[in-house]
């Protein structure tokens, strides 16, 4: 692109990545609905989802990691930002381990993704 094309361009950078708009790297939220979806192809199962209201009022939907959960409507959960991969549209991951989401049981490796406390420290 020439030094011209540039000046004349009307093209605007769009930015409509929640987390910079809102400048936080966590957000506290309340669960208003525990749903299912199925992820698309080439995948078959069925991923745990939620439906929450963040702190600053949005309405999003976040995957829940980790194989079960103990969410229910009302529950506090603290959310973070990243995709999943075969998820189109969720934007959102919970925290295991934090507020009303406890960590994954008999977790042995990758603890820290999961909210899982070591041997020695228990």
């Amino acid at each position: 692109m020439t030094i011209n094309q540039k000046i004349r361009s009307k093209k605007k950078l769009k930015n409509s990545n929640i987390i910079n708009k809102f400048k936080q790297p966590q957000f506290k939220a309340i669960v208003l609905k525990v749903l299912t979806m199925k992820p698309k192809k080439p995948n078959s199962a069925i991923r745990k989802i939620v439906k929450v209201k963040l702190s600053n009022g949005l309405i999003v939907h976040a995957y829940i990691p980790g194989i079960g959960h103990n969410l229910s409507q009302h529950s506090i959960v603290l959310l973070k930002h990243g995709k999943t991969q075969d998820l189109p549209g969720l934007n959102f991951k919970v925290i295991r381990g934090v507020y009303d989401a406890s960590g994954v049981l008999n977790r042995k490796t990758s603890r820290s993704k999961y909210g899982v406390k070591s041997k020695s420290s228990q």
